[in-house]
C-alpha cells in the first residue's frame, strides 16, 4: 500500500519503453530494479506492465493514495521534457494520450492555462496537465471546471490543492526535482527489439537567439524571432514528421507522426484556422518540397523556422522571398521516432 502522499521517483525513459520481454529479460529486470508498482496493464488489456525504479530518476509526489497508468507515466515524462524548456517562465503544457497537444506562455501561470485551454479545448478534458511553477487558486477552479485527468507543477497553494483533492478523478502530481536542471537527468531512449537493444542519448539540442540564420530577404520582428524559438523548442520534443504552428507563445496546431512533411503542414493548416495567419511554423524535418511552403502560404503563415540542409533551398528561399515570408535555417534536426 502506498502512503497518503507518495514519495518516489518518477521513471523516465527505461521503464517506460522497455516493451517486449522474455522470461529471462524479465527476470533479470526485476533483480536488477526496484519494483515501484505494478501498472493494471500496458498499451493495451493483454500486456502486462509495471514500473521501476532506476538510478538518476526525477523525485516526485503522488498525491491521495494514487498511481499512474502507462499512459500517464509516458505523459508526464513528455510534459516535463517540454515544462523544462520552459522553467523561467510562466508555461503550461498539454497532453493526451502520450501526445503533446497544446503549450502556452503567460504572465501568470492563469494566463498561461487559460491559453492552454484556448490552445485545445477538446484535448484537455480528460487531459493530462503540466505547470512550470506553483498552481494557485484561480488556475485550480479553471483546471476543475474543465475536468482535467491529471496535474503535475513544482507546487500547489494549499487552497488550490484543497480544491483539487475534492475531485477524485484527478491524480495530482508535485515534482520535487526543479525544472531547471531536469535535463540533466539521465534519460536513456531504450528499445529491446527481436534485432537487437536499440540505446541512445537523450536530445538535448540547444537553440538560442543568435544560433541560428535567417536566409530571406525578409527579415524577422524581435516577436516573431521569440514565438519562432518557442516552436522550435515544442517542435523537438513531437514526433517526427511533426509540424508546430504558434504565435503569441501559443500553440494552434502540433501535429506529429505524419509520413510526410507536406501532410503534416497540410494537415496543420486545417486545424489551426485562422490562427496561422501571421503565426510561425516549425518543422522538426528538413523542408524539401516546395508543395510545404504552398501550404504555408494558404495558411498565411509569415514565419517557416526549418534545420535548412535540402538540395532545394535555394529554390525554396527564392519561393519564400516571392511571398514575403522569412525563412530561418537552424541547421539542427529534430527527429524522433
Amino acid at each position: 500500500m502506498l502512503d497518503c502522499t507518495y514519495k518516489g521517483e518518477l521513471s523516465m525513459a527505461l521503464s517506460a519503453e522497455l516493451k517486449v520481454f522474455t522470461d529471462n529479460e524479465e527476470n533479470n529486470i526485476e533483480k536488477k530494479y526496484e519494483l515501484m508498482w505494478d501498472i493494471p496493464c500496458g498499451e493495451n488489456p493483454q500486456q502486462d506492465a509495471a514500473i521501476f525504479k532506476t538510478e538518476g530518476m526525477a523525485d516526485f509526489e503522488i498525491f491521495d493514495n494514487k498511481t499512474l497508468t502507462y499512459s500517464e507515466i509516458k505523459s508526464v515524462t513528455q510534459i516535463a521534457n517540454v515544462l523544462s524548456e520552459f522553467y523561467d517562465v510562466n508555461s503550461a503544457v498539454l497532453a493526451n494520450n502520450t501526445i503533446i497537444c497544446g503549450v502556452s506562455l503567460g504572465s501568470t501561470i492563469g494566463e498561461a492555462c487559460q491559453n492552454l485551454i484556448d490552445a485545445d479545448p477538446i484535448s484537455i478534458v480528460n487531459g493530462a496537465v503540466g505547470f512550470s511553477s506553483k498552481v494557485d487558486y484561480y488556475t485550480a477552479e479553471i483546471l476543475y471546471s474543465v475536468s482535467v485527468g491529471l496535474i503535475i507543477a513544482p507546487d500547489y497553494e494549499a487552497k488550490a490543492l484543497e480544491k483539487l483533492l475534492c475531485n477524485p478523478n484527478i491524480k495530482i502530481i508535485k515534482l520535487n526535482t526543479p525544472l531547471e536542471s531536469f535535463k540533466t537527468i539521465s534519460q536513456k531512449d531504450i528499445h529491446i527489439t527481436p534485432f537487437g537493444t536499440i540505446y541512445q542519448d537523450f536530445n538535448r539540442s540547444q537553440l538560442g537567439k543568435d544560433s541560428f540564420k535567417v536566409v530571406t530577404k525578409t527579415k524577422p520582428t524581435k516577436e516573431q524571432i521569440e514565438d519562432a524559438v518557442f516552436a522550435w523548442k515544442i517542435s523537438k520534443h513531437s514526433h517526427s514528421n511533426s509540424v508546430v504552428v504558434a504565435k503569441d507563445f501559443k500553440t494552434s496546431a502540433i501535429v506529429q507522426g505524419f509520413a510526410s512533411t507536406v501532410n503534416a503542414c497540410e494537415y496543420a493548416m486545417d486545424i489551426a484556422c485562422e490562427a496561422s495567419k501571421g503565426a510561425v511554423l516549425s518543422s522538426d524535418n528538413v523542408i524539401t518540397s516546395q508543395e510545404t511552403i504552398n501550404a504555408a502560404i494558404q495558411g498565411r503563415v509569415s514565419v517557416i523556422i526549418q534545420p535548412g540542409g535540402s538540395k532545394n533551398d535555394k529554390k525554396l528561399v527564392e519561393f519564400a522571398d516571392k511571398y514575403n515570408i522569412v525563412m530561418i535555417f537552424t541547421g539542427i534536426k529534430n527527429y524522433k521516432f
